[in-house]
């Protein structure tokens, strides 16, 4: 497929770097990160450090006009391409290249340093083309309900739950050479959701898309898919088998988001115990019977179809989006929101949280734990939501819960290590 170059970069997109020592837990202060055109290292257009949490100030950079990532011209790239260039005291050096711009979208670009060892390391990270601009095959069909492991299996689960991993082959399952990575549940979903479709889309039909993907991600992973076939991973990122994972890129802010807010629901259909296979397809160079258009559900979004009614658009009238009751690697249940005025174990759990987290992140104020959801408690939260780009509403929710849960559990394998 022939592409357009000549891009007319007249809208304005967003972008803020995060860098981290291999982990999430820990961050790097006073990182240089240097921006510049993709294919263009030596014209730096601009040159950011990063504070005590690691991140950059968020900056403009320029972007298409928002309207091709709406269906214009399809043939023009509807994004910016940049190439960063990461430095640090006492690591590699890491460029990745071809981070990905929308308009009126905030990219959010996670980088994970190694250390140095002989002074003049480079790892470079190329970005592949989006899935709905690059030549990616389409999906191979499949049924959609499986037969459940037999015999072969190494644990099938009693009821579908959350995995902590995803161990994503970068390949098609027959490349024995090509790398596994392993990738947080959410981080994966929200690769993939930034990979497949445009943050610049109607909200719900971002929600019905990223619901679409966590329940493909849970067949693979209920039904015991690969392993059953002898593979030691959980899904490829090829879009022949699979959904499309691009290692490294940014991820969109509004995305991350929704991600956040409902990476525990999952389709189902009556009958099965099973997450439903929910396969989809481009909707512009490929349309499949009964499988979700993505650009179908753009159109249906702007036309005010909910979430849920794009996709019984798609895959019928009789599924139900229902919530898994487990979450690998949390490590307390949520019960429920906590904000100010509350009080409990549960609100002493979230202080001690804190407290530990702002060992590593220290504009995060320190905090009595007693129980009692102060308005300092509240203060606290909302600054961790501040740098872990969640709502900054001081209330712990859904998202924030198991967010400070996750980066909890690093901070405490870091302190580990240590």
């Amino acid at each position: 497929m022939s592409r357009t170059k000549n891009i007319s970069y007249s809208g304005i997109g967003f972008l803020q770097v995060a860098v981290f020592a291999e982990d999430v837990g820990m961050p790097v202060n006073n990182a240089n990160i240097m921006i510049s055109p993709k294919g263009e290292r030596s014209s730096i257009i601009m040159d950011l450090m990063t504070d005590s949490s690691g991140q950059t100030p968020a900056v403009d950079l320029p972007a298409p006009p928002v309207a091709l990532s709406l269906g214009a011209q399809p043939q023009i790239r509807p994004y910016g391409e940049y190439d960063l260039t990461i430095q640090a005291n006492g690591f590699a050096t890491t460029v990745v290249e071809g981070v990905q711009i929308l308009p009126d979208a905030d990219a959010l670009q996670d980088v994970y340093l190694a250390p140095s060892v002989v002074g003049n390391e480079i790892e470079i990270i190329p970005i592949e083309e989006h899935a709905l601009y690059g030549d990616h095959p389409q999906k191979i069909p499949e049924e959609d309900v499986k037969d459940m492991p037999q015999g072969l299996a190494l644990t099938v689960l009693p009821e579908p739950m959350i995995p902590q991993y995803i161990i994503v082959h970068a390949g098609t399952p027959f490349n024995a050479s090509a790398p596994d990575y392993w990738i947080p549940f959410k981080d994966y979903i929200k690769n993939v959701a930034s990979s497949e479709i445009y943050d610049t889309w109607p909200e719900e039909t971002i929600r019905a898309n990223v619901l679409a993907i966590i329940s493909f991600t849970l067949n693979r992973v209920y039904t015991e898919w690969y392993s059953c076939k002898g593979y030691e991973f959980t899904i490829t990122n090829s879009t022949s088998y699979d959904q499309a994972f691009i290692y490294g890129r940014n991820i969109f802010s509004r995305i991350s988001r929704i991600v956040d807010d409902i990476f525990t629901s999952y389709i189902t259909k009556p009958g099965i115990r099973q997450p439903f296979m929910a396969q989809y397809c481009d909707g512009r160079r490929v349309q499949s019977q009964n499988w979700l258009s993505k650009w179908g559900s753009k159109s249906l979004g702007e036309r005010g179809y909910s979430a849920i009614d794009i996709l019984k658009h798609f895959y019928g009238q009789d599924i139900n989006v229902i919530q898994a009751t487990s979450v690998q690697g949390a490590l307390y249940p949520y019960n429920g929101i906590l904000q100010e005025g509350a009080q409990g174990q549960d609100v002493r759990t979230i202080q001690t949280q804190l407290n530990e987290i702002s060992n590593n992140f220290p504009a995060i104020p320190k905090i009595r734990i007693d129980g009692d959801f102060s308005q300092a408690t509240r203060e606290a939260v909302q600054k961790f939501q501040m740098i872990f780009k969640l709502c900054p509403d001081g209330v712990v929710g859904h998202a924030t819960w198991y967010k400070l849960s996750d980066i909890f559990s690093a901070v405490e394998r870091l302190a580990e290590r240590g």
